[in-house]
């Protein structure tokens, strides 16, 4: 059982700052004068002019909220202008600063949503060096100072603009806040600055604090050009009238406000890559570049980094069998998978009976013995994939390393550390920070290897593994997330016990992971700097205070996330659905831009922390950067290259006997091939989205005429490409149908 995060009273806080302060006392004399007023799904939003700051004042019984929507230090002369389609009102501002236009709209198809959106037209060139926060919760009458509630979740670094809280008092209810911080780019760019943990607050004065240079006795010198209108905030509140009662209550809340304010944000244009030859491209630079393998003991091992880095075994397995199933796609066993599998059995230690993550004769300045909590199980989760495809070698290391990952995690109780000596796990790095935690979602990777053990093995002792791994990390909330491809395996473990236990709580504990690992993810699409050269939309970190997005960790959470879907069924939650298929659809865009031929040169850096980047080679960067920061700081990751084949053996689809190639960026579930000249099948995508097919040639013969139909949808016109590619946009979860 969970325990309940506390609730704030007027004696818990520690002080008011004169901003809280002068709010209460203008609700308490009522000088605000009133502008305008609407309802949205039982509240009533109340705009009035304050002394200083325009308001958006939410009442629903005891549950309120003031929102500041503009502010100006010598205060405002306001209008009402004419609302525009959408609008529920819009106001006009003047001040020594320039003209504000506030605009307020609703939406109500899911959850209620109140969207508040303030620019400026500066009337000279206007320096900012502070601009207060928004959002103030206030008690039943009126006083911010007796409002009682709780801060759930709030941004980290350049992740989403977002604050989760609940709501305690005489009408509970949860709220979520999130900017949308794309609409402020012009801002950033213009101030140069970053909305780096923009968003947060000490209860009871939250919200969005919006970025300015740091206070100090140099003022700032970064203006907002005169006369050019730029928006300083774009902020949407989704309201639920529950309250969380437990964790996987508040994790589900927080997917389904998120859900409801994700299709409100502005989201970039994908782009459709060529996978599958970026895999034919990697495979060559495996083979043949000298950078990227090394022999030992007469074998073939990747390097971690462009020739550098000892081989180790979650480099050399995820390689092997993203190349495996690269392999399985082009319907051929491929050599390179053969090649590296040759070597593996150097890294099994007979005595431990377990794969070490190094060779035998790795440097003296590595600590042969040391290993992070999740490199003792990432090898085997692609052992046990391959084991599942019958590759006999696989299984043979897989079944001989179940019992030493069963010991270590009951050794640790399943709460594992930074890092361990894997012959004694005596701790070398025990938490992650001054919090005391580890590993946090270790366990989750831990699970879905013990359920595939279960799946080869049908052991029951398996299944009792991965409950009692999930059930040990219940309790974490937001802290769950170590990093993302961990977090996203503990969520298609869940899933998947689900499936096969048919106990809902496992259903319920998959959004908890899901909840931690959208927490972190960058849900706007930043321009800053040299982020504008790349796409970065919903990205996430790859670690829980990474400051950085890795490829690594996101094509194997996408991996992961594939798993979920198809596992998930009808019964999964449907804002769930559409945050999980968004990701993996963003991914397939974002994704190839970590590549370095897909980034103008002076955005690599030069001298990278391990090895060296080679634009010519098809490897991955490990590092891009929301903030616009140099590409490529840690270096060109080897063990990222998987991400090519996982990309293509996932979203392109060979169809028999037909002149062309299928990709789509969303799941496929059961297909019908009605004729030698026709195909149905069915789409697995959030309802009310889209998704994109394209038909690519794959021989010498023209594309033929297609006939493209789905249901819902109807006929889809086609755009062509050259003679290569024709594109079409089909309802997200239609049953489509092909005809040529």
């Amino acid at each position: 059982m969970t325990a309940p995060h506390p609730t704030f009273h007027r004696n818990a806080i520690p002080g008011a700052s004169p901003y809280v302060l002068a709010l209460r006392e203008e609700l308490r004399r009522n000088r605000m004068r009133t502008i305008g007023r609407f309802e949205i799904a039982g509240r009533t939003v109340t705009v009035a002019l304050g002394h200083d700051s325009l308001w958006a004042i939410s009442r629903r019984d005891e549950a309120r909220l003031a929102i500041r929507a503009a502010f100006a230090p010598g205060g405002f002369k306001a209008r009402r202008l004419r609302a525009r389609k959408g609008e529920a009102l819009r106001i006009g501002l003047t001040s020594a600063m320039g003209d504000h236009v506030v605009t307020f709209r609703t939406a109500t198809d899911e959850l209620p949503v109140l969207r508040v959106t303030a620019q400026l037209t500066p009337a000279e060139d206007m320096l900012v060096p502070y601009l207060p926060r928004d959002l103030y919760p206030l008690g039943g009458d009126d006083d911010p100072l007796t409002a009682q509630g709780n801060v759930e979740a709030a941004q980290r670094g350049l992740n989403s603009g977002l604050l989760y809280c609940r709501f305690d008092g005489g009408t509970p209810g949860s709220l979520l806040y999130i900017q949308n911080l794309t609409a402020m780019n012009p801002y950033y760019n213009a101030t140069e600055t970053r909305p780096d943990g923009a968003v947060g607050g000490e209860w009871p004065e939250l919200g969005y604090l919006p970025p300015t240079p740091p206070q100090s006795g140099t003022p700032p010198v970064n203006p907002l050009p005169k006369g050019e209108m730029v928006t300083l905030s774009d902020a949407l509140l989704v309201f639920h009238e529950d309250a969380p009662l437990n964790e996987a209550h508040s994790a589900r809340l927080f997917l389904q406000m998120l859900g409801s304010a994700y299709p409100l944000l502005d989201k970039p244009d994908r782009q459709f890559h060529d996978w599958p030859d970026r895999a034919r491209r990697t495979l060559r630079d495996l083979e043949e570049a000298p950078e990227a393998t090394i022999r030992h003991y007469g074998h073939v091992y990747a390097h971690p980094y462009t020739a550098s880095e000892y081989p180790d075994a979650m480099v050399q397995v995820t390689l092997l069998s993203s190349i495996h199933d690269f392999g399985k796609w082009l319907g051929k066993p491929l050599p390179m998978e053969k090649t590296l599998a040759a070597g593996l059995e150097k890294f099994f230690d007979p005595k431990l009976r377990t794969l070490r993550r190094y060779l035998p004769n790795v440097g003296d300045d590595k600590d042969a013995d040391a290993v992070d909590s999740w490199y003792l199980y990432h090898p085997l989760l692609g052992l046990g994939r391959m084991a599942l495809d019958g590759d006999k070698q696989a299984r043979r290391l897989f079944e001989d390393s179940l019992d030493y990952a069963i010991k270590a995690a009951h050794h640790f109780r399943y709460k594992w550390p930074i890092q361990y000596k894997v012959t004694d796990f005596s701790v070398i790095t025990e938490a992650r920070d001054d919090t005391g935690l580890g590993q946090t979602d270790v366990g989750g990777i831990y699970a879905y290897v013990m359920l595939t053990a279960y799946e080869l093995t049908s052991d029951p002792l398996y299944l009792t593994e991965a409950r009692t791994a999930i059930d040990a990390a219940r309790g974490m909330r937001f802290e769950l997330n170590y990093q993302a491809n961990l977090t996203a395996w503990g969520a298609a473990a869940c899933m998947r016990l689900w499936r096969i236990t048919n106990q809902e709580r496992h259903l319920h504990q998959s959004y908890v992971y899901l909840a931690s690992f959208f927490h972190n993810a960058a849900i706007w699409e930043s321009q800053i700097g040299q982020a504008r050269h790349y796409p970065n939309f919903l990205g996430v970190t790859a670690l829980h205070d990474a400051p950085y997005m890795a490829l690594y960790e996101c094509f194997d959470s996408f991996a992961a996330m594939e798993r979920y879907l198809k596992d998930g069924g009808p019964d999964l939650d449907a804002s769930a659905r559409l945050m999980v298929s968004e990701y993996c659809r963003f991914a397939l865009d974002r994704a190839w831009f970590y590549y370095p031929d897909a980034l103008p040169a002076d955005l690599l850096c030069k001298k990278p922390r391990n090895g060296h980047i080679d634009r010519k080679l098809s490897f991955p960067l490990e590092d891009l950067y929301v903030g616009g920061d140099i590409a490529g700081q840690v270096g060109q990751e080897i063990y990222g290259a998987g991400a090519a084949f996982i990309f293509a053996s996932r979203a392109f689809h060979h169809i028999e006997g037909a002149p062309f190639d299928l990709f789509c960026d969303r799941s496929l579930l059961a297909s019908d091939r009605t004729s030698q000249t026709s195909l149905a099948f069915q789409l697995d995508g959030p309802p009310s989205s889209t998704a994109n097919l394209s038909l690519i040639r794959n021989g010498r013969a023209p594309l033929p005429r297609v006939d493209v139909s789905s249901e819902p949808g109807g006929q889809a016109k086609g755009k062509r490409h050259g003679k290569d590619r024709i594109d079409y946009i089909v309802p997200a979860n239609a049953r489509v149908r092909l005809h040529w």
